[in-house]
């Protein structure tokens, strides 16, 4: 593995679950026992009811491709290594990630079925894209 030189997440002790997941290769999001929403991002209380009775559950990670970007001029020189997809995904279970989709341009449709893709950046972390399904 050569060296990852992008920035690495620094789990937060909100955001530990899901990192923690994505290491096991699992997709996990928040459920609210109120509301019954699943949350995405992770925060401490549900942005749709308020409660705090929030529980990590298992989710499918499929989705549909909402909408898209090619970034092609870095923002930084940690990611000169572009052009890569800059995608918001629907989950199946409702919410909406903001995300890398790993395909080419030709395969960009509005509407195609994703699947969450574990990238093992380095041993210590996997972050969590999508690839058509």
């Amino acid at each position: 593995m050569s060296e990852y030189i992008k920035p690495l997440p620094k789990p937060s002790p909100t955001s530990r679950p899901y990192w923690d997941a994505a290491k096991r290769h699992e997709l996990q999001l928040q459920h609210c026992g109120a509301c019954g929403g699943f949350i995405y991002y992770p925060r401490p209380r549900c942005p749709n009811c308020m409660s705090d009775n929030l529980k990590w559950e298992r989710v499918s990670g499929r989705g549909k491709l909402y909408s898209y970007t090619i970034v092609r001029r870095a923002s930084t020189r940690s990611f000169a290594d572009g052009p890569y997809v800059l995608a918001i995904v629907e989950l199946d279970e409702g919410p909406h990630m903001t995300t890398n989709l790993i395909a080419s341009e030709e395969q960009l449709k509005i509407g195609m079925p994703v699947a969450v893709y574990f990238d093992d950046v380095t041993p210590e972390h996997t972050l969590v894209k999508f690839k058509p399904a």
